[in-house]
């Protein structure tokens, strides 16, 4: 059925890095490895927090959500990848195509709001440790996440509906590794300033608004940092601070410099490079980042492993 936007009937085709075969090779074999510690990083995360008495506090319910957020973001968006390098065809429904677009697009944004969520519990555990229970009690964990995921799904729904309206003309090649939204804008026709106020908006609500109320976080957490006379305490706050800023540099660096800039000043093979980094080895650098440089976690998985190996003996 042929409708102003193409065929509906017809497949998308993902051109990925199909110019530069020998480099493709080299990048499907770093997307599966970083997909597989994506995979078992994040998993053990979710099953820690949850096995781990000790890890059930506020930190590690938003941890735990995160986690979550990097499996299912990256798992729309790599298997699909390797299919079409890997494969015979480098083909994509369109069905395929809009809800690989609008969950990645969902989750994303999710994603930016629930680090600003974690910023703010950090600020709360460090500012207020003796209430910080009675401030970061479970419904408002509650409440924070799910607001989270509903402005993720709200800005999914407006950018979806705008961008899935342009006019295509017939182009059914999608100079992109995914459907992602600067690809499928440039793949259009028309050049739409509606979709760029809009994309501008929420960019600003999305990403400048959160970042704004974290760096007033860590503002705030400094402060308080900065009148620590306990040496042990100041290494646990650096500690567990730390690995939230490693994670928001991370996340929000790239993100902003692909979302926030006009879409037609950023080359395409500039912006597969950057959306590769923060689609498929921020997610995997996640976990890594929590465990590794995080005692409360690395004690967990000692107490389960022990408590394993005593129910055998």
């Amino acid at each position: 059925v042929e409708t102003s936007n193409g065929s509906l009937g017809t497949d998308f085709i993902l051109l990925g890095f199909s110019n530069q075969p020998q480099l493709e090779n080299i990048i499907s074999g770093l997307v599966f490895i970083f997909y597989t510690v994506t995979l078992v990083g994040n998993t053990t995360i979710i099953v820690i927090s949850y096995l781990d008495a000790h890890l059930h506090t506020p930190m590690y319910f938003f941890l735990s959500n995160l986690s979550f957020l990097d499996l299912c973001y990256t798992t729309s968006i790599v298997p699909q990848m390797l299919v079409n390098i890997w494969g015979p065809k480098r083909s994509i429904t369109y069905g395929g195509c809009v809800l690989q677009f609008f969950f990645a697009l969902d989750l994303g944004a999710t994603e930016c709001l629930l680090l600003a969520v974690m910023a703010y519990d950090r600020c709360a555990a460090v500012c207020e440790p003796l209430y910080y229970t009675v401030i970061m009690h479970p419904r408002l964990c509650q409440k924070m996440v799910l607001s989270a995921w509903l402005g993720g799904l709200g800005s999914a729904l407006i950018v979806c509906s705008l961008t899935l309206k342009l006019p295509r003309c017939g182009h059914w090649k999608i100079d992109h590794f995914f459907c992602e939204m600067p690809a499928l804008i440039k793949m259009a026709c028309v050049y739409s300033k509606v979709i760029e106020y809009v994309v501008f908006g929420l960019g600003v609500l999305l990403l400048l608004a959160p970042l704004s109320l974290i760096f007033i976080s860590y503002g705030v957490i400094t402060r308080a940092v900065m009148k620590i006379k306990s040496t042990a305490r100041w290494r646990k706050v650096l500690n567990t601070c730390g690995s939230h800023l490693r994670v928001v540099t991370l996340f929000y660096g790239t993100v902003i410099y692909m979302y926030m800039k006009p879409q037609n000043t950023t080359s395409q093979e500039e912006g597969k490079f950057f959306t590769l980094f923060y689609t498929i080895v921020t997610p995997s650098l996640n976990p890594l980042i929590y465990i590794l440089r995080n005692k409360d976690v690395k004690a967990a998985i000692k107490r389960i492993l022990c408590l394993k190996k005593c129910s055998k003996v």
